[in-house]
């Protein structure tokens, strides 16, 4: 883990992915780094919370079609 979240109240799991992680897809990825606050729904104030690292592998099926290039 290389970075933490301050939470601020009312933080909800796919508020601090999208603030931290640039998506709230990685909702899940959040939870998973920070197991003790899995059946957090709505968080207090001031809660530390690991961000993970994420990487994405860019790959023809992430791509858009017309950035492809050739026939596919």
């Amino acid at each position: 883990m290389s970075n933490e979240y301050m939470t601020i109240q009312g933080d909800t799991w796919d508020i601090i992915a999208k603030k931290t992680l640039g998506s709230e897809y990685y909702m899940s990825d959040l939870i998973d780094a920070n197991p003790d606050y899995r059946e957090t729904v709505i968080f207090p104030a001031n809660v530390r919370l690991n961000i993970p690292d994420i990487t994405t592998a860019t790959t023809p099926q992430n791509i858009p079609p017309w950035k492809r290039g050739g026939t596919q």
